[in-house]
């Protein structure tokens, strides 16, 4: 098996961990998710391993330093996040591929680390003002959060040209099937 990486990214709220579950159920036998680390705080239904590798900040930095990362990013004042290259590793060894859930700095990064081998889907929501009302539907965040992250999302979204493919999430349903034969091309190639 070569070694091919799937990336989702997209701004926060445009649906990307939803499409990410899809596939992982569709998917079973192929793909394996990508844990992220993050220094933030696990929320009360997140698992240490599961959703995330909740660690210190100093572990984080030191992991920097020794160039564990295939990409990290401070996305928020003191809240940062990465992609293990120990986590990569372990899916390919288990003979999967993985399925990175990353904002789209570290989706350009890992793309350019991997060229050729990155099948990567921008999930574009279908305006900021549906995502502004998705974000604030979900009851998680302050208003200044959900305004920072409404700037950029904003940001972000001038970038999806960048990624092999753009998906607009106008209805979850299809969304899901657009990645998912995305994906069933990619894997089979």
């Amino acid at each position: 098996m070569n070694m091919k990486l799937i990336i989702l990214t997209a701004p926060s709220g445009a649906g990307k961990t939803s499409i990410a579950k899809h596939l992982m159920r569709t998917f079973p036998d192929k793909l394996a998710f990508s844990v992220s680390a993050t220094t933030r705080m696990a929320r009360s239904t997140e698992k240490h391993g599961i959703e995330y590798y909740f660690i210190s900040e100093e572990d984080f930095k030191k992991k920097i330093e020794q160039q564990e990362f295939i990409e990290w990013e401070m996305v928020y004042e003191g809240k940062y996040y990465g992609t293990l290259k120990s986590e990569i590793q372990r899916i390919w060894n288990e003979g999967h591929f993985p399925v990175l859930d990353i904002d789209v700095k570290g989706a350009i990064h890992v793309q350019q680390q991997f060229p050729g081998e990155v099948l990567s889907l921008f999930i574009q929501p279908p305006s900021v003002e549906e995502l502004r009302r998705r974000l604030e539907s979900r009851g998680t965040d302050s208003a200044e959060t959900i305004n920072t992250r409404i700037k950029k999302a904003a940001y972000e979204i001038s970038f999806n040209h960048q990624f092999s493919h753009i998906i607009l999430n106008e209805e979850l349903d299809k969304a899901c099937a657009e990645a998912e034969k995305r994906v069933r091309d990619f894997i089979a190639g």
